[in-house]
């Protein structure tokens, strides 16, 4: 038991030494020059940066146009997460193994594709379908959808699995199809978890679809990246107010529909 003790002491310490000396390389290799961001140049510019963004634009007119981007956001969020909601829960139901006798022919290949859809940032997603759809919330949307169904149906996937056995092993014992056991078994157990994942995701989505502005896939980020690149700070502190706010209406309701479900 002592010599176990002492093994396990030594894999510990030569495990933190590993970590240790990945981090000071990781210093050295970055090129860190923390002597110009703490530089006085640095804070001055900083301050300034700052100092504009304190200020936002609220001028009616382009309050108006931030409301619409902020809808469209929310939309192009609400609409791809959908979708990944539904594309997972079919690729879930191949990308899983139900039970030991489940011979899951298609559980290898589905998770291959998933890994494929979730690899891939939305992004790059975004930059793809731009070049079939053109610019604007569609190719957003389609992004978000493609990316969120490759982590959701991972996720469906796990949940599926991990689904207590009683109920579906009764029913499939009276000759019931997969289908539905699935449908009155399995489903009922995990579609609290179900949702719980899809609404986490519609909340990262809302980030994400700012971030798909950058390639003009429209909402609050395609006005983002516009007034960002011309330096124009005070409407990009209003668009940035806005984003804020639009995460925590999310978040707020998603917290809600959850606590409601738990009920």
């Amino acid at each position: 038991m002592q010599t176990m003790t002492r093994e396990s002491s030594w894999r510990i310490y030569t495990l933190l030494l590993g970590i240790s000396a990945l981090l000071v390389l990781s210093f050295y290799s970055l090129d860190l020059q923390l002597h110009r961001l703490f530089s006085e140049r640095s804070w001055t510019l900083m301050s300034r940066f700052f100092g504009e963004l304190l200020s936002p634009n609220l001028d009616s007119s382009f309050l108006q146009k931030v409301l619409v981007a902020s809808l469209e956001t929310i939309a192009m969020s609400a609409l791809g997460t959908l979708i990944a909601a539904i594309l997972g829960i079919f690729f879930a139901l191949s990308a899983s193994q139900t039970h030991s006798a489940d011979p899951a022919r298609l559980r290898t290949l589905t998770r291959l594709l998933l890994n494929a859809l979730r690899s891939i940032p939305e992004l790059v997603w975004a930059a793809l379908i731009l070049i079939s759809v053109g610019l604007g919330p569609f190719a957003g949307t389609l992004a978000l959808a493609l990316h969120t169904s490759g982590v959701l149906g991972r996720l469906f996937a796990e949940s599926i699995e991990n689904a207590p056995p009683h109920c579906a092993d009764s029913l499939r014992s009276n000759g019931l199809s997969e289908l539905n056991i699935f449908l009155y078994a399995t489903l009922p157990t995990v579609l609290p978890q179900l949702i719980s994942y899809t609404l986490y995701r519609w909340e990262n989505n809302i980030r994400a679809a700012a971030v798909l502005g950058v390639v003009g896939g429209g909402g609050l980020g395609q006005m983002l990246s516009f007034h960002m690149g011309l330096f124009q700070m005070q409407e990009t502190s209003t668009l940035l107010l806005s984003m804020i706010i639009l995460v925590m209406l999310v978040d707020g309701l998603s917290y809600w529909i959850r606590k409601a479900l738990a009920q």
